[in-house]
């Protein structure tokens, strides 16, 4: 999994029948896991504008989607209440 921000939404109103119904929401990657990159996530867990999110990628993002053979590459799996960087107590 990875951690991303969401910085925004994608509409669309003609997609994939598999789609249907689903939400779709831009993330910033953050430091360290490709911060440069921006990816298109569908939501999964009810995110919103600002979150902190867990990002699943690949076929374990399809699964999570509950639709086995839906075009999925990255799904918004959880939403990020705390973190904690262990390396501060090294």
């Amino acid at each position: 999994m990875k951690i991303g921000k969401v910085v925004g939404r994608i509409v669309s109103t003609r997609k994939h029948e598999q789609l249907v119904g689903s939400k779709f929401l831009i993330c910033q990657m953050l430091e360290g896991q490709g911060q440069e990159m921006k990816i298109v996530a569908v939501d999964t867990v009810g995110a919103g504008i600002g979150e902190k999110v867990l990002i699943s990628m690949g076929s374990s993002a399809r699964l999570s989607c509950m639709k086995a053979d839906a075009p999925v590459d990255a799904a918004i799996v959880g939403i990020v209440d705390e973190e904690n960087d262990l390396s501060l107590y090294q």
